[in-house]
């Protein structure tokens, strides 16, 4: 049977699970991701949530309305974190989720709701210990949920004709510079400025600010705006430029870039581009290494 009904999509994705299997052995980490992905799923029932499934280290439920899920991820990050087996592995999750129209078909779930909180959860906007959602699935819920959220502006989502705004839900106890749900229209609203986008790039001991009408090429050619002379780096390595609201990265190397933001997992990009947003660093042609002299360190200035 199929069938069309608003519900909230939610993905919980383990961070750290690769470094887990490199140290740990296959498994053992795999025993200690399962577990994970138990303990997710029993706080997603608490909250009146379905599992829909898992994919690898990752959880995918649906809860009926945006309180239930919201609470649930809440609480999600606070199983995970509360857990001694967890933390000694350094564990966390990141966590995206989208209240809207979905098809339910055979137990499983599909449309432009699941996609959008896809989105939510990909590596490039939720960092661990983050959940991150749709401004139009906090819009309503009253304060009294003692919920807070942080703008994060908007971003991208495939077959969208136009960015979405998107929010952090704050679960931690550090709530400094954000809002009430109820509010998070209005302060989306009041962080839209004439002031014009600025990415901030640190090389050795080169500094550049870019700005929305600037391209920034990276390589060995002398013509570069950052020229990098090692040999794992292309002539013409990569280019940030602004494209559809965000810095982008577009690689154009031979062995590729890695970009890593904050604590999560590296993110490969070749031939290929990807959106910088908050702040990190980039590896050229190798992964990151305990040298961190050549790496390009990046921060977004809103």
């Amino acid at each position: 049977m199929t069938e069309r009904r608003p519900l909230t999509i939610l993905f919980a994705d383990v961070s750290g699970s690769t470094r887990l299997f490199e140290s740990r052995g296959d498994e053992i980490a795999r025993r200690i991701v399962a577990n994970v992905l138990i303990a997710l799923a029993e706080v997603a029932g608490r909250h009146g949530g379905r599992v829909v499934k898992t994919i690898g280290d990752e959880i995918m439920c649906t809860f009926p309305g945006p309180l239930h899920g919201l609470l649930a991820a809440t609480d999600m990050h606070r199983r995970i974190k509360n857990d001694p087996e967890f933390q000694r592995d350094n564990l966390a999750i990141r966590i995206g989720l989208h209240h809207g129209e979905a098809l339910v078909e055979n137990e499983d779930v599909f449309g432009d709701a699941v996609n959008t909180a896809a989105r939510m959860a990909d590596k490039s906007l939720a960092r661990r210990d983050q959940i991150v959602t749709t401004a139009s699935t906090v819009f309503g819920i009253t304060n009294t949920t003692g919920l807070r959220v942080r703008p994060l502006g908007s971003a991208w989502v495939l077959g969208k004709q136009a960015p979405i705004d998107i929010v952090d839900v704050l679960w931690q106890e550090d709530i400094a510079h954000v809002t009430t749900v109820q509010r998070v229209m209005q302060a989306i609203d009041a962080t839209v400025t004439t002031e014009r986008p600025r990415l901030m790039v640190r090389h050795r001991s080169q500094a550049f600010e870019i700005d929305e009408g600037t391209p920034f090429s990276i390589g060995r050619d002398p013509a570069s705006s950052l020229v990098v002379e090692t040999e794992w780096v292309s002539r013409n390595h990569a280019l940030i430029e602004w494209k559809k609201g965000y810095f982008m990265l577009a690689d154009r190397s031979t062995n590729g870039s890695w970009l890593k933001i904050g604590d999560d997992d590296e993110i490969f990009v070749h031939r290929d581009e990807t959106h910088l947003r908050r702040g990190g660093s980039i590896s050229l042609g190798q992964a990151h290494q305990l040298d961190d002299s050549d790496l390009v360190y990046f921060q977004c200035i809103d």
